[in-house]
């Protein structure tokens, strides 16, 4: 017959390591020894197990104390309980990445796809081999949710709608933003002034991203007005058509320090005085104290953070 929930909520655990003592020690003294107990209260320990377990379970001889036949079946039972408890329950979890096998979720935009992933996958490659990471792009409630839930490990971006109590959020670096034509464009030859913004063509990225909205909040708390020829929700097509065109388009800085890495562009100065905004790496309270939590933004506050000079 099976312990009721009642007899095991009133078992004292502690009481396993006293059995385990006088199993291993068949000696009441060498017991309170290592329990650091007086050997009357390890004789008092035994006798509430023997009313637990309804057994003598250990039997005073000339040798010492004599386990019963019950109490040799329950050793490895509590040897095993016991070992868990240390193992599982009172260690603290590590993370060695050399020889971890997980996938990290991460949350990012394709343009912090496009920026960040490059850099952090060559390092995390290079320390955890048998690490994955799996990149997701969710709504912002939707983010917020999977990041409560544990679904998501790390999001890495501009992502401003991710706070309360238990987000945490580090700051990496601050951009702003920049204007991009092709290198043969008149415009490039000199310095983009407002006349020449308003009047040019432009390609407007309407992404998933968030860094757009930046943009065109300030135009429009401005008023500036341009002439909005290409409207794209992909930055993928970027570069090429910008390269070809005499199209200008308004990018965060980092972006186009790699488009004009990757196709003939200028990069050019707004003739306005944009407004900067920070990328940021944000995690859950449940995944705080995780070591391969804490082991991924530690590599990736390593690669990306903005040094002060």
């Amino acid at each position: 017959m099976l312990p009721s929930i009642r007899q095991m909520d009133n078992f004292d655990l502690n009481l396993l390591r006293v059995f385990d003592a006088l199993q291993r020690h068949g000696h009441l003294g060498k017991a309170a020894v290592e329990l650091n107990l007086s050997q009357p209260a390890t004789s008092y320990a035994l006798k509430r197990l023997r009313e637990e377990l309804g057994d003598a379970l250990f039997v005073k001889t000339r040798s010492g104390m004599q386990p019963t036949p019950r109490a040799m079946q329950l050793a490895p039972v509590v040897q095993s309980v016991l070992a868990d408890i240390r193992e599982r329950v009172l260690t603290a979890p590590n993370f060695e990445p050399d020889k971890a096998q997980r996938t990290f979720n991460l949350a990012m935009s394709d343009v912090g796809e496009m920026v960040s992933l490059p850099k952090l996958l060559q390092r995390v490659t290079s320390l955890a081999p048998s690490v994955n990471v799996n990149v997701v792009s969710l709504a912002p409630k939707q983010l917020l949710s999977a990041l409560q839930r544990s679904e998501v490990d790390l999001a890495i971006g501009y992502f401003p709608d991710l706070d309360g109590v238990d987000v945490f959020q580090q700051r990496l670096v601050r951009h702003s933003f920049v204007c991009l034509v092709r290198k043969e464009h008149p415009a490039a030859q000199g310095r983009l002034t407002k006349k020449l913004f308003c009047e040019l063509p432009h390609a407007v990225v309407q992404a998933e991203g968030r860094r757009h909205e930046i943009v065109e909040q300030f135009l429009k708390e401005h008023g500036i007005q341009r002439r909005e020829l290409l409207h794209t929700p992909h930055f993928l097509s970027i570069p090429m058509t910008i390269a070809m065109t005499d199209l200008v388009v308004t990018v965060s800085s980092d972006v186009g320090e790699i488009f004009s890495r990757i196709a003939d562009l200028a990069i050019l100065e707004p003739p306005y005085r944009m407004p900067h905004f920070d990328v940021k790496q944000h995690w859950h309270r449940s995944q705080h104290d995780d070591p391969g939590n804490r082991w991924l933004r530690g590599l990736v506050h390593e690669l990306f953070v903005q040094r002060a000079d």
